[in-house]
């Protein structure tokens, strides 16, 4: 099974661009969306987004997450005050979230051999090494501390 996955933080707003958030927050996004970008009625997309991504292959979800958490947990509570001022501002969306992605059969994604013992998992032999991931403590405080939500997204080519 091929596998490819990434691990995100965004904010999004419909009033508040990027470079707005970027400000605020005073850290550099990795990516940045801009509302209306691609059409302008409607808008699509519908919200700026402003994102820390970790897109690094041969990671876990656990650790591509632990990587995204890392470089803003210093910065949570200044981010959960900016997502509640958001969510208040913009409604019925959510500001603040931290974001899987996951695609299992993708072309692109990352080969396991599935015949031998996952390693230190030795009782899970034919368990692709990516499969199963959880939240830490950290990582459960930092969503609480931020705001924020946790959304999971996976597909599968057929």
């Amino acid at each position: 099974m091929r596998i490819s996955q990434y691990a995100y933080f965004a904010v999004k707003s419909r009033r508040m661009s990027a470079d707005e958030i970027t400000a605020r927050l005073g850290i550099d996004p990795d990516e940045r969306v801009v509302r209306g970008g691609r059409d302008a009625r409607p808008p699509r997309p519908a919200r700026h987004v402003w994102r820390i991504v970790c897109r690094k292959p041969h990671l876990t979800v656990d650790e591509q997450i632990a990587r995204v958490v890392d470089r803003l947990f210093e910065h949570a509570g200044t981010i959960g005050a900016l997502v509640a001022e958001l969510d208040r501002a913009d409604g019925e969306i959510h500001a603040g979230t931290l974001q899987v992605v996951r695609v299992f059969e993708d072309p692109q994604g990352e080969e396991d051999d599935l015949t031998g013992p996952v390693e230190g998992l030795e009782k899970l032999a034919g368990q692709h090494r990516l499969l199963g991931w959880h939240l830490d403590a950290r990582t459960l405080e930092f969503l609480r501390l931020t705001r924020a939500e946790l959304d999971v997204d996976e597909y599968a080519y057929g």
